[in-house]
């Protein structure tokens, strides 16, 4: 089976690490397009634009297409699901935890997806809405992007915007965006007290049940192919990437 990830730059790469673990016998295609990075802080007709060009360019590779963007998610999973026949699979913030969690809960994702309805629509089904702080934090799309991972403008900049909102008692910290997990550190140095949670295991379990369903996968001769805005690349560039996410998810 070939599973296609996609995400608008390495934030995926964050889904990609875990379903190498947990998904054996599975090839992988992975589609950064950084070239139009960060879909974050685009309208919600640029993001569903680029979200169906790259389903159309990854859908002749790939049994399933997991779209490992919350704010592609967000923006265009219901159009590319009406406009595809092959399984798509998306992303959104773990906030369901949270039911079980008697502290408020701090989600921090993109401009577009705090935004969007789904995320509030999440929200309200899971009654959630009262003890939920939004928090978009655009910049560490670009820091991670740039690979600059643990710098003191990154420190300086994610507790700048942590203390600009009136959070109390906050005991589940959501990562709504793949590319927020290269600074668990950060985020673990700064909230020592708060769980740190992302979508990751949920979307995971929903790509095995969706494998479990399908038959007679395509195979590909590499374990792994690389592609930045549809130009196939050297895959040892984003090892250093892969390297840093082995280091946060020990945390």
């Amino acid at each position: 089976m070939v599973v296609a990830v996609f995400d608008s730059g390495f934030g995926g790469l964050s889904l990609l690490n875990e379903a190498k673990k947990e998904l054996k016998g599975c090839d992988f295609i992975y589609f950064a397009d950084n070239d139009n990075a960060p879909y974050g802080v685009k309208s919600i007709d640029e993001i569903r634009a680029l979200s169906i060009d790259a389903v159309e360019f990854l859908r002749p590779m790939a049994d399933i297409i997991v779209i490992a963007c919350n704010t592609a998610t967000s923006a265009a999973i219901s159009d590319l699901r009406q406009k595809f026949s092959i399984p798509i699979i998306g992303m959104e913030p773990a906030v369901k935890l949270g039911q079980s969690e008697d502290g408020n809960i701090l989600v921090i994702a993109t401009p577009a997806t705090i935004k969007g309805a789904k995320l509030n629509e999440l929200l309200k089904r899971s009654n959630l809405s009262d003890k939920t702080y939004l928090l978009p934090m655009p910049k560490l799309v670009e820091f991670a992007q740039n690979m600059e991972f643990d710098s003191p403008s990154v420190k300086r900049y994610i507790a700048e915007q942590i203390a600009q909102i009136n959070a109390t008692n906050i005991s589940l910290l959501v990562l709504g965006c793949t590319h927020f997990n290269y600074f668990k550190d950060s985020f673990a140095a700064l909230m020592p007290n708060c769980k740190i949670v992302d979508g990751i295991n949920g979307t995971i379990k929903q790509i095995k049940r969706k494998l479990d369903e399908l038959e007679n996968g395509k195979n590909l001769d590499k374990n792994l192919i690389y592609y930045s805005s549809k130009k196939q690349k050297d895959i040892d560039l984003i090892t250093p990437f892969l390297s840093r996410l082995d280091e946060m998810r020990k945390i």
